[in-house]
């Protein structure tokens, strides 16, 4: 081979080699371009609709803002949570190890939260929950790497209680499910009422998933009260208000509870037999506020239907997120700078004015006491009164 030749070959060998080179880079700038946000919640199993919900509000959400925030892409990445705490672990892992997310969002069960959360911490890798509830994840387990833009199980249930002590009934049963929500929820409950005069007749937790609460219901009624106080969800708050109007004690006590057990999806299952039920929430259909009817409006021309708190939580979750990375101006590789940002946003949600607590991570928040009216044809729930812009004590 000539020499002219061989100096030929080597320069194209390195203009392929180059162009491979340049390719390479193109991609990784590409790759860099998209946030990548891992999202975990139940897309199967009794809390399916949860996550389905939250889900809707997420790219309800990032439908506004053209799937941008930062200048970047966002690319979501939906895992299964399955309502097990050791499947979110691993899918939690996935996400981080194999996908090389960004950030991770999501958790239905408070369970899963607890069991990702050391994880999480020793990866630093953060997380914004949208849904679990339970007190000691922005308490004692709490992380500067995890924010929780839902509400705690204390904040939404503990200025109830003396509302319905004034408003409702000085006797009432407590009914909740026997996991950390529904015993930090009726906890919570019970601390407002009794400092307001009321009376605890009787206290039952039962399992989740349960297909009968005939056995409930009939010690209910045994026990008199003026009101139930249940901390349902899903097919277990449809069950029980089945039950309860189909044994007439709807007639006789009133129900004054969570916002899960009066939730938009419970009362398409039960239908009027849920009107007059009142609750306590962060979110009311008919909150008259600009957000809130933007909000209302595009939901059902997206999904033909009607929202509720859960499709709030995902919309705010991901306002939340999209606020912190244009603070950070699409930075979110400064774990420090990122931090900041989600410390310090504040959105203007469809339930009101919502801040980060730097002090704790948890929302900041008004709670509003609710009941299930028909309005404009729509079986949702009206708002009764605010009770007051409500920040978790943190301890």
């Amino acid at each position: 081979m000539g020499t002219i030749h061989r100096r030929q070959v080597i320069k194209a060998g390195l203009g392929l080699m180059g162009a491979a080179a340049q390719g390479r880079f193109s991609l990784g700038l590409a790759q860099q371009d998209v946030i990548r946000i891992g999202v975990v919640l139940s897309y199967s199993g009794p809390y399916a609709r949860l996550g389905q919900e939250i889900t809707r509000g997420m790219e309800l959400y990032l439908d506004r803002v053209g799937y941008q925030a930062g200048g970047r892409r966002i690319q979501l990445l939906k895992e299964d949570e399955e309502a097990d705490p050791a499947v979110a672990v691993r899918k939690v892992r996935k996400l981080v190890e194999q996908d090389r997310v960004n950030l991770l969002t999501g958790i239905i069960l408070s369970s899963s939260a607890y069991g990702i959360r050391d994880y999480v911490h020793e990866r630093q890798m953060p997380l914004i929950i949208a849904n679990a509830a339970a007190n000691g994840i922005t308490r004692e387990r709490r992380s500067p790497y995890i924010f929780r833009t839902s509400i705690s199980a204390w904040q939404q249930h503990y200025p109830m209680g003396p509302w319905v002590a004034r408003n409702v009934g000085k006797k009432v049963f407590l009914l909740a499910l026997d996991y950390a929500f529904g015993r930090e929820a009726t906890a919570a409950f019970k601390e407002g009422f009794l400092q307001a005069g009321g009376e605890v007749v009787a206290e039952l937790y039962t399992p989740l998933g349960s297909t009968d609460y005939s056995a409930v219901i009939s010690r209910i009624a045994a026990a008199r009260p003026e009101a139930v106080h249940a901390v349902l969800s899903g097919s277990d708050a449809v069950i029980f208000l089945r039950q309860f109007v189909q044994f007439g004690l709807n007639r006789t006590v009133q129900l004054a509870v969570s916002g899960e057990v009066t939730d938009e999806n419970v009362l398409e299952a039960i239908g009027d037999a849920a009107l007059g039920a009142k609750s306590a929430d962060h979110w009311v259909y008919t909150l008259s506020n600009s957000a809130n009817r933007e909000f209302i409006r595009a939901y059902r021309q997206k999904y033909n239907a009607v929202p509720n708190h859960f499709a709030v939580r995902g919309y705010d979750a991901m306002q939340f997120i999209v606020d912190a990375i244009n603070n950070a101006q699409g930075d979110v590789g400064n774990r420090p700078r990122f931090l900041r940002a989600l410390e310090s946003a504040k959105i203007i949600s469809p339930r009101g004015f919502v801040e980060m607590d730097p002090e704790t991570n948890n929302a900041t928040q008004h709670v509003y006491a609710r009941e299930v009216a028909r309005i404009d044809g729509v079986l949702t729930n009206r708002l009764l009164a605010d009770l007051g812009i409500i920040r978790d004590p943190g301890k």
